[in-house]
């Protein structure tokens, strides 16, 4: 079965729709961050979810850790998908799903080491999904995504064949290396930036390759 795919970091009605006409079946909207590319205010986020339609899912990428603040975010953004970029500090998943039951919860695991694997697991039976990527939540300026780097896909096929939700990959995608990230991972999606931009905007170029790679038999 081919993956889902979703684009990330976009930052327009025109970018969405173009991400949508080559195949994207989830659109990644990002909200203020620490670190890296792509971040576009709410009011943004929220008139080029409204104008998307469905099925496709509507990311909100948040840094907020605090369930109180994510529902607030979420409030004022109206994305179908929630996509928590760090750790929760206060509140529970959980708690999350019974104050927005309509919305998909998709928890970001930064890939490091085994820990990153054990945290993965625990986290896939309360969650819709897991992304996992190649940040570093534990510098003194977070990395909570955007790094173009790619992480150790061993690692992250293990926590694939024992996650208990769907599992999306991220990090350093492009179109040069997709067809063997998902050989290696078999994730259920995956997820690009900055692999399908050139100058910071989406390359229909490298789009289409990345969409014929990615679906490759």
């Amino acid at each position: 079965m081919n993956p889902r795919i979703k684009i990330c970091c976009i930052k327009s009605i025109d970018e969405a729709m173009t991400a949508i006409e080559f195949g994207a079946s989830a659109i990644g909207l990002v909200a203020r961050m620490p670190s890296g590319p792509g971040p576009i205010p709410d009011d943004l986020i929220r008139e080029i979810a409204q104008s998307i339609p469905p099925p496709i899912a509507t990311f909100l990428l948040t840094s907020e850790t605090s369930v109180d603040r994510i529902i607030e975010h979420h409030r004022r953004t109206l994305t179908n998908t929630i996509q928590i970029v760090d750790m929760l500090s206060e509140g529970t998943h959980s708690q999350l799903k019974v104050a927005l039951p309509s919305v998909r919860i998709v928890q970001v695991i930064h890939v490091i080491d085994g820990a990153s694997v054990d945290l993965a697991i625990k986290l896939s039976e309360i969650v819709d999904a897991l992304l996992l990527d190649s940040g570093n939540p534990n510098l003194e300026i977070k990395e909570l995504g955007g790094t173009g780097r790619v992480h150790d896909w061993k690692l992250s096929r293990k926590i694939r064949d024992n996650s208990r939700c769907p599992v999306f990959l991220a990090g350093g995608l492009k179109p040069e290396n997709v067809r063997q990230a998902i050989d290696e991972v078999q994730p259920f999606g995956i997820d690009v930036c900055s692999g399908v931009r050139a100058d910071g905007k989406l390359d229909k170029h490298k789009l289409s390759d990345f969409f014929q790679n990615a679906f490759t038999l």
